[in-house]
């Protein structure tokens, strides 16, 4: 039998580990030189770089609708903490430094969060699904990612068409961030917002980039190791250049192993290699 680590052994000493975590990452914060974008403005920026909407809320066998409209409600609040933020040149985004600490005080429920490996009913839940989200505008974007964390993106069956990277991003207060930084001449601004079961996002700047960016995944299945199954594909990104249609470069974003977190029977057989 393998040997636990310190934090598995109880509750009590999980907290511990994530307190001694946080205070960490307060002390890291304190003395980083990143200038973090804090400012927002009402007027929306002129050119879109990239767009993404998702729906919300799953309803696949097997997922507790109250837990994902409960998501729903958290992205909604950390969204509107988000939404309109302006990333000058030379500044970074930070998701905690704009969302702050999760609290039922501001209204957030108990979604999905995965623990130990595991889909459980947590505080906050279901905001990796907005970390994910404004993932996807970067990667569209010639913006710099400083600290990206991966979990499974194969939570739950697939609804429609596959989008690479649908998934995948994690965050947790405030030691597990996202952070991007803005290494162009441009300001750019995120915008989110919901409407019902939808999240909306966008990336816009105030001048135009000469490079569109294209995510292209290949060689997507699933395999089974041991006993448990894993999604395994290959995801690149194109840049090309929007003046003369040419790909500029391939580059790989990702050697995806996710492990399969819902049951096995509703994987699609077509793609079991």
């Amino acid at each position: 039998m393998a040997r636990k680590n310190f934090c598995e052994m109880n509750p009590f000493f999980y907290a511990l580990s994530v307190h001694k975590e946080r205070i960490k990452r307060h002390i890291k914060n304190l003395f980083s030189k990143d200038k973090l974008a804090r400012k927002k403005s009402d007027d929306t920026l002129p050119y879109l770089v990239w767009s993404h909407s998702s729906n919300m809320i799953k309803r696949a066998p097997g997922v507790d609708l109250t837990l994902q409209k409960n998501k729903a409600v958290n992205i909604n609040i950390a969204g509107s903490a988000i939404h309109k933020t302006l990333i000058r040149p030379g500044q970074t985004f930070s998701f905690w430094d704009r969302v702050g600490k999760i609290t039922k005080r501001k209204g957030y429920l108990e979604g999905r969060i995965i623990k130990d490996n595991k889909l459980i009913a947590g505080m906050g839940g279901g905001l990796c699904n907005l970390s994910n989200t404004i993932h996807l505008l970067i990667l569209h974007s010639p913006m710099t990612v400083t600290e990206f964390h991966k979990h499974s993106d194969a939570l739950a069956p697939d609804e429609g068409k596959r989008v690479p990277f649908a998934a995948g991003t994690s965050v947790g207060y405030n030691y597990i961030d996202y952070r991007f930084r803005n290494d162009t001449d441009s300001t750019v601004q995120l915008l989110v917002w919901c409407e019902e079961d939808t999240l909306y996002a966008e990336l816009r700047s105030d001048t135009e980039f000469p490079y569109s960016y294209e995510l292209v995944e290949e060689d997507h299945r699933f395999v089974k190791e041991g006993e448990k199954y894993y999604r395994r594909s290959m995801i690149y990104r194109n840049i090309t250049d929007k003046s003369t249609g040419k790909l500029v470069e391939k580059e790989l974003v990702l050697n995806n192993r996710s492990e399969v977190m819902y049951d096995y029977d509703l994987i699609d057989k077509s793609l079991i290699r």
